[in-house]
């Protein structure tokens, strides 16, 4: 009887052990049913377009043509979302101010998606607008370039005596990158 002690402890113990493993699997798997999908790392990234340096180089290199073709000095920025220079083009005999209306106005039609003309008529009125915001110029001039619906990237045009003109040659860059909005 003695040798059979061991042997039936041994056999106890196993049962159990297992018993308890596939309790504590079972237990698992049930738990793991009542939790949500945690969605793997990669869904958690967000990735955005970028414009290119040959097409941002193309579009600020269009804009500028057109103004030249009207007889017009002006400058041309292309931003990218962070709100970054990509292309930085000053025509000959563009005034010192140019400059950074362009990178506003390109940085002002990135940030919110939408030509700066249209902006415009939100930055009137009494009290704090959005023409608060620091960086923004809400002056006709400065496009968004889009892709799949999201801004990545804005042209902006300044040192045309009217915005209307500094938008027209933003929009020719536009479309020299093939990017209509």
């Amino acid at each position: 009887m003695n040798a059979k002690l061991p042997r039936t402890r041994l056999v106890l113990g196993m049962t159990a052990g297992l018993a308890t493993v596939a309790l504590a699997t079972g237990l698992g798997a049930a738990q793991a049913q009542d939790r949500k999908p945690q969605p793997p790392a990669a869904q958690a990234v967000v990735q955005t377009g970028v414009l290119g340096i040959d097409a941002a180089t193309r579009a600020a290199q269009a804009a500028l043509d057109a103004g030249e073709k009207e007889g017009q000095r002006v400058t041309v920025a292309v931003l990218d979302r962070s709100g970054d220079v990509r292309v930085l083009l000053k025509g000959d005999g563009a005034g010192p101010q140019t400059e950074e209306s362009a990178k506003r106005k390109a940085f002002t039609a990135v940030s919110f998606g939408q030509p700066t003309s249209a902006l415009a008529k939100n930055a009137q009125g009494d009290g704090p607008t959005i023409r608060d915001i620091p960086g923004t110029l809400f002056l006709a001039g400065g496009v968004p370039v889009a892709a799949n619906g999201a801004p990545i990237a804005g042209i902006g045009v300044g040192g045309a005596p009217s915005g209307d003109l500094d938008e027209r040659f933003a929009t020719a860059g536009l479309r020299a990158i093939g990017e209509l909005r």
